[in-house]
């Protein structure tokens, strides 16, 4: 079944200083969550997708992979021991036991569900629970970016407009962008993990265009074209390195972030509308790009 974006995991060293960039950047930046498996996450919800702030806060609490359980907090973990960044590709699920299911059979995960739950709070203070159910699934050819489809069983605790007002004028994530060597060498997993039976196909990649944002393949070269950034060697397969953030004024972001002392770049790339890049040196290993949001 086809899956939209549902959220992405920017795993950091110290969630506080990751949060106070993001609180400059001007997005709203939701309290310290704790999971019992050893990692903290901190939100920031958009309309239609998140990002997952996360660190590796109690490292002895972490279990192990086994040969039918992913363990996010030793994925996690063995990422951060390499670099920071944006770790984690997770799209929406209505039913994560068939999304398992579809996913073992595509030849793509062989995990079993992984269910957990905790306590959320409202923008008034009030708790509200929260469950989920996680499908993972892997690229065999790119070890270092997880997958998963993420079913939430109480979205209405969880999503909030009240949520979702940013300073910087932040509406969507439109999308997200991998860099890889060959684009299409991943072709066959982008449409088993989406769900989708087309994908679009042009000289910067691929792209899976879905319900809700896009999952985009680029080259390298293409890339570093458009956002100015160029990818550190050693790369393995596929890597999540960008994600994009929709906002109602893309000059009124970069007066905020100059105010904040934030250097953000203008790229303007074959006649497009220029977007704003904050690159992983800033970003704490991702790639940040603002770009105007599209008219309702």
């Amino acid at each position: 079944m086809p899956h939209g974006l549902d959220h992405i995991v920017h795993v950091v060293r110290d969630l506080e200083a990751s949060a106070d960039f993001y609180l400059r950047a001007g997005f709203m930046v939701s309290a310290r969550n704790r999971h019992p498996w050893g990692t903290h996450n901190r939100i920031v919800q958009l309309g239609n997708a998140y990002i997952e702030l996360l660190e590796v806060a109690e490292p002895e609490k972490i279990p192990p992979h086994g040969r039918r359980s992913f363990s996010f907090g030793a994925f996690n973990r063995d990422f951060l021991a390499a670099r920071e960044g944006l770790s984690m590709l997770i799209l929406g699920s209505s039913n994560a036991a068939a999304d398992a299911d579809e996913f073992e059979a595509a030849g793509i995960g062989a995990f079993d569900v992984f269910d957990f739950s905790r306590q959320g709070k409202r923008p008034d203070g009030s708790e509200a629970k929260l469950a989920f159910s996680l499908a993972f699934a892997q690229d065999a050819a790119s070890l270092d970016v997880g997958f998963a489809a993420c079913q939430h069983h109480f979205p209405q605790n969880f999503w909030n407009p009240a949520f979702q007002i940013h300073a910087n004028g932040a509406k969507t994530m439109p999308g997200v962008v991998l860099v890889a060597d060959n684009p299409a060498d991943h072709h066959i997993f982008l449409k088993a993990f989406t769900g989708l039976r087309d994908l679009h196909s042009n000289s910067l990649g691929i792209k899976a265009v879905t319900e809700n944002g896009d999952v985009e393949i680029m080259e390298e070269v293409a890339f570093r074209d458009r956002t100015g950034v160029a990818i550190k060697p050693g790369r393995v397969g596929m890597t999540l390195d960008a994600l994009r953030v929709a906002v109602a004024d893309i000059a009124a972001v970069e007066i905020l972030l100059r105010e904040a002392g934030i250097a953000a770049s203008r790229r303007q790339f074959r006649g497009e509308i220029g977007r704003l890049v904050l690159p992983p040196e800033l970003a704490f290993g991702a790639t940040l790009i603002f770009e105007a949001a599209k008219p309702a």
